[in-house]
């Protein structure tokens, strides 16, 4: 059966992130089914860059045979006026949940660009930027001496997906996320090696399919021991033995997103999302 193909346009007065976010959540509900071309366009902050727009709307619309989907968050009167003016298929983010916001809470909203992404007075970048860099700096066991101020250490097998899940941790949520790669060495003894016994209590696996594993590695270092499918399953299946032995929650990251991987760490942990 051939799939629909639709064009999908994230439009920003600001970075785009709000927009993309929303709308690829929503999305996510039809990807199985249509496959989308999406196009974002940030900072579309005047008139004339507006102008620009709505036409590469238009000429989507005629080059398709169909209406591209517009998800916008635009704050500017005058700018949202000329996109909903396109032959787009508006979703104006702001629009739909603003005004029952304002009703509910009987208050105007700020309307201002950026909003969502500004520097609150809270420390809430203060936090992030620290947990970004205590991340770096304790990425692959770099520097175990500060696992003592690790709110999280990641473990497991050499490209499973620590260091993007530390850094999401870290950006996202504020949690200082250090992780720490299970290596052959260690699996020849299968024991929790000494420095990650001091710290068991933060400790959390990550695991992953042999085959795919076998794959990535492939692409780091092709036709290497380190990418064959036998010692991929070796590692594999060595540290999940370690993680029933001990008891480590422990998740497989193989079908899943750093965003989703995320949320069931912290959810299995019981670590708190910091407002940040």
């Amino acid at each position: 059966m051939n799939r629909t193909k639709r064009t999908i346009l994230f439009i920003s007065d600001g970075t785009g992130i709000t927009a993309e976010t929303l709308g690829q959540a929503l999305l996510s509900q039809f990807d199985t089914k249509i496959d989308f071309e999406r196009q974002t366009h940030p900072y579309v902050d005047s008139p004339d860059k507006a102008n620009q727009v709505r036409d590469e709307i238009n000429h989507i619309a005629g080059r398709d045979g169909v209406p591209p989907i517009v998800f916008d968050t635009l704050v500017d009167p005058q700018v949202r006026d000329i996109i909903s003016s396109s032959n787009g298929v508006m979703m104006d983010v702001f629009q739909t949940f603003l005004k029952p916001l304002e009703s509910a809470l009987e208050t105007e909203s700020a309307y201002s660009v950026g909003m969502s992404h500004a520097v609150k007075p809270d420390n809430g970048y203060d936090l992030r930027i620290d947990a970004v860099n205590f991340a770096l700096d304790n990425d692959d066991g770099a520097r175990i001496r500060y696992y003592d101020q690790a709110d999280l250490i990641l473990i497991g097998v050499s490209r499973c997906g620590k260091t993007p899940t530390c850094l999401y941790l870290a950006m996202q949520f504020g949690i200082r996320a250090a992780n720490y790669p299970l290596t052959e060495e260690d699996l020849d003894n299968p024991v929790l090696p000494a420095i990650l016994k001091k710290h068991k209590s933060k400790l959390f696996g990550l695991t992953i399919d042999p085959v795919r594993l076998s794959a990535i590695r492939e692409q780091r270092r092709p036709d290497s021991r380190y990418c064959s499918p036998h010692q991929c399953h070796f590692e594999v299946n060595e540290v999940e033995a370690i993680y029933r032995r001990e008891g480590i929650p422990h998740i497989a990251t193989t079908d899943q997103s750093v965003e989703e991987i995320s949320t069931q760490v912290l959810a299995m942990s019981g670590l708190k999302r910091r407002h940040v």
